[in-house]
């Protein structure tokens, strides 16, 4: 799927403000409103997760939940056929999702795993949300312009183009207010936020039956993959949770760089050099520009073994549980049929609501 772009910079700032208050409350466990918190955050099952995603997504997830949030972790399986004509091996990635969600440290006593397609009232719910949007509403959201853009002649699918109200189903069958996104995924958000209003406005007479989510901005920065393109599942280029340790090193070793051998940190003019000492910091705990200085006249060789070692050492934990759990398959599946079951009473509870707010329980 094409990344939106970015927001705006004036509705980013008012998205910051907000998530740096949200953090705020995540933070203090006296907070009022603090209980009520509930996460809804998840992946496509379009292949396996790398680094750029553990780093990025599930240690955060396993913090917040530490912490005491409400999680719900969604794979959505449907979303795979927004943009494709086949599902490919869905089963094996869906497996591979939960194999690595678990080792990460996703509780799921705690956080409630899922997939999209095992909830028909979740996806029930996209259509009394369709009629809160407008069609050229829908073909201005950043993805679906981007993905129309992309396809040339090739029509648009009624999934693409209705993909954002999917997305704030998601998000608001379990009357989720904190959703962890990137800048560029802030549309989608805004768009949940606008259906959400809608919806109470229109059906319910002005009550909250939904809450607006939140935004929870990361700033974890942009992973590139060893081509020196953004890591994507879809592009080859990225270093898998599932690889060993040698296949790590043999992927550092083939990362792309440039021909200076002084190392610096300078995103904007060596942005690969400053991708792989990012990738080596997130994993140690450590500044970049320290790194930069202590590999110095070392040039990529040093650099490639610093990543190398930092990748292998951060991940021999998450390695060692996958394997072990990658043995008992049979607990894989009782996760996901606990989190569907979960996750379907949640569902099928706002249903029953939205229903009777729009006089539809006979």
């Amino acid at each position: 799927m094409t990344n939106p772009e970015p927001a705006d910079d004036a509705s980013y700032e008012i998205a910051r403000e907000r998530s740096d208050e949200l953090h705020r409350t995540i933070d203090d466990p006296d907070a009022l409103g603090r209980a009520d918190l509930r996460m809804l955050t998840g992946d496509r099952p379009t292949g396996e997760l790398h680094i750029g995603h553990y780093l990025a997504s599930l240690r955060n997830r396993v913090t917040l939940q530490d912490k005491g949030v409400e999680s719900f972790v969604i794979i959505a399986d449907y979303q795979v056929i927004t943009d494709r004509d086949a599902v490919g091996a869905i089963g094996d990635h869906v497996r591979g999702l939960v194999l690595d969600y678990l080792a990460a440290g996703i509780d799921p006593q705690r956080s409630t795993i899922f997939t999209h397609s095992a909830v028909p009232a979740l996806n029930q719910l996209v259509l009394p949300f369709l009629s809160l949007v407008t069609d050229a509403e829908l073909r201005r959201n950043p993805t679906v312009k981007d993905e129309l853009a992309d396809t040339g002649n090739r029509p648009l699918s009624g999934l693409l183009l209705t993909y954002p109200v999917h997305q704030a189903a998601d998000i608001l069958f379990c009357h989720g207010n904190v959703v962890p996104v990137g800048r560029d995924q802030l549309p989608h958000i805004e768009q949940t936020r606008v259906i959400a209003r809608r919806f109470n406005r229109r059906y319910a007479e002005g009550r909250v039956v939904f809450r607006e989510p939140e935004a929870l901005l990361s700033d974890a920065p942009l992973i590139l993959g060893v081509d020196g393109r953004k890591m994507a599942k879809s592009r080859g280029n990225s270093i898998t949770l599932g690889a060993s340790a040698d296949e790590t090193a043999r992927l550092i070793r083939g990362a792309r760089t440039d021909s200076e051998r002084h190392i610096t940190f300078e995103p904007e003019r060596r942005p690969e050099v400053a991708s792989l000492l990012t990738t080596a910091g997130l994993f140690l705990g450590a500044d970049p520009r320290a790194l930069a200085e202590q590999v110095g006249d070392g040039g990529a060789s040093a650099l490639k073994r610093l990543v190398t070692e930092a990748a292998n050492d951060g991940l021999a934990q998450h390695r060692l549980r996958r394997a072990e759990l990658a043995r008992d398959p049979a607990y894989l599946s009782t996760v996901l049929r606990e989190g569907n079951s979960r996750a379907h009473e949640v569902a099928e509870t706002t249903l029953a609501q939205v229903r009777e707010v729009m006089g539809m329980a006979y």
